[in-house]
């Protein structure tokens, strides 16, 4: 059986859609990178907010209507937090596999393959929408996410995965599932669960393997890594301590770190092993005390600036990431200018800004006084003009400096890359120039000569060696 996977969302999910794709691996099915070739579509959805819904609702559809007689599976969150309704309203889909087990999926793709000929589908994709009401959706009910024992050996079947989806020489490692934080806005507890952390030694064999076939940027993810290790007795400065044994050249990078528990003991680890990137991605989401408390969020401007300010005198070359969010019921003009007078002071590196969305099921769902996505918009877009000069402020000091980058991609003569400042996919990144041939996923020393815009330019001067 040949099968194509369509990733959405996170990189929490991009891990899923890698497991999911090693299972049916092991159960002998054959990946494929083009869904012409597949017998089978699985679209592995996010489901976190509306737009994120729409996407992968029409990305199915999009494959009904250009495949009619290929077998699609919706998997994810999307598939998780709406199984029921789903299955009996997405007609476009043979089955909605919600995942809390992704072990299931490789029976399931099995069964509906071997049911093909019970269902056809027809050669135009006019004819489906006629058919919908005689051939629904099926749906496969997974154990509920919210209480399996078995997550941990679930997750860590992320070690086997055999197509990566991440940009050469860099992973995503899931060291947790779930989130106990039950900020007001946010699915994720509804979707996922609570906290399920793994253990120290799983995951630490796991970043093992990544490194010995050539992965040289381990990015640690979870719905909040400073939560890691509450729900079983372990702690992120461990789990870090543990990572420091492992031999050769790599990065770790942290992704996802709330701000109203930050571990500050990992600062004395990070400057102590130079392989831990002092870059911490860390969602404020807003400034003003009395609406984060509406948020069920405990910080505000005064205390997130004392915890820049500590993270930058402990490690100087520390580069941040934030998200704000706009719109949030009940965020008043003078909410607003707290957040503008944050965002000036704090001068973060990077930042992400998003508008409300109104998610049922969650507390915020209910609450009065919304602000017109107009305004939300408006805030979104100040915000991120005003963020513009703060982040090429920031890139500039990079100037005229030897770095070590990643290397990504060729282009033309150059080659694209990434320095330590630049999380993948959602910072800027860095033109090495002066190089003949580079290997991708591969580290190189340079010099970083300009900055335009958010983007540095590196002049090469040689390359690492290739293997550990």
């Amino acid at each position: 059986m040949k099968f194509y996977l369509e990733p959405l969302g996170c990189a929490k999910n991009q891990v899923d859609a890698e497991t999911i794709i090693a299972h049916l691996d092991a159960a002998g099915a054959e990946f494929v990178e083009n869904p012409d070739e597949a017998a089978l579509i699985i679209v592995n959805s996010c489901g976190f907010i509306e737009e994120a819904k729409r996407e992968a609702i029409d990305t199915v559809i999009s494959f009904r209507n250009n495949y009619p007689d290929k077998k699609i599976i919706l998997s994810g969150c999307l598939a998780m937090r709406y199984e029921k309704e789903l299955s009996r309203e997405l007609r476009e889909a043979d089955a909605v596999f919600g995942g809390g087990n992704l072990e299931n999926i490789a029976p399931l793709a099995f069964s509906i393959m071997n049911d093909a000929g019970d269902t056809p589908r027809h050669d135009h994709p006019e004819a489906v929408a006629e058919s919908a009401a005689s051939t629904p959706a099926t749906a496969a009910v997974p154990d509920n996410p919210t209480s399996t024992p078995a997550t941990a050996a679930v997750l860590s079947a992320a070690a086997k995965r055999t197509k990566l989806f991440s940009l050469p020489g860099s992973a995503y490692v899931k060291i947790a599932e779930g989130c106990n934080n039950r900020c007001s806005f946010c699915a994720i507890p509804l979707i996922r669960g609570g906290l399920r952390s793994r253990n120290v030694e799983e995951i630490t064999d796991e970043c093992r393997a990544m490194l010995e076939r050539g992965t040289l940027e381990l990015c640690l993810v979870a719905q909040d890594l400073a939560s890691y290790g509450k729900d079983n007795g372990g702690t992120l400065a461990a789990l870090l301590k543990s990572l420091s044994t492992l031999k050769g050249s790599f990065w770790v990078r942290l992704l996802y770190l709330h701000p109203d528990h930050f571990p500050f003991e990992i600062l004395e680890i990070i400057a102590a092993d130079k392989r831990f990137l002092p870059y911490f991605d860390i969602p404020f989401q807003h400034a003003s005390p009395s609406l984060l408390r509406t948020m069920n969020r405990r910080g505000g401007a005064e205390a997130y600036l004392k915890l820049i300010e500590h993270i930058r005198a402990a490690l100087p070359e520390s580069v941040i990431r934030s998200t704000f969010l706009t719109g949030f019921p009940g965020e008043t003009e003078s909410d607003f200018d707290i957040l503008l007078d944050f965002q000036n002071a704090a001068r973060i590196d990077w930042l992400g800004v998003f508008t409300f969305s109104r998610e049922e099921g969650v507390p915020a769902y209910s609450l009065k006084s919304r602000v017109p996505k107009k305004i939300a918009r408006e805030r979104k877009k100040l915000l991120e003009t005003r963020q513009t000069p703060i982040t090429e402020g920031r890139m500039e000091r990079f100037t005229k400096r030897r770095m070590t980058a990643l290397v990504e991609e060729r282009v033309d003569s150059f080659y694209i890359g990434r320095l330590f400042c630049h999380a993948p996919e959602v910072d800027g990144a860095v033109v090495i120039e002066g190089a003949d041939e580079l290997p991708l996923g591969s580290f190189i020393d340079g010099v970083v000569s300009s900055r335009a815009g958010f983007d540095l330019t590196m002049q090469f001067r040689s390359a690492f060696p290739t293997k550990m």
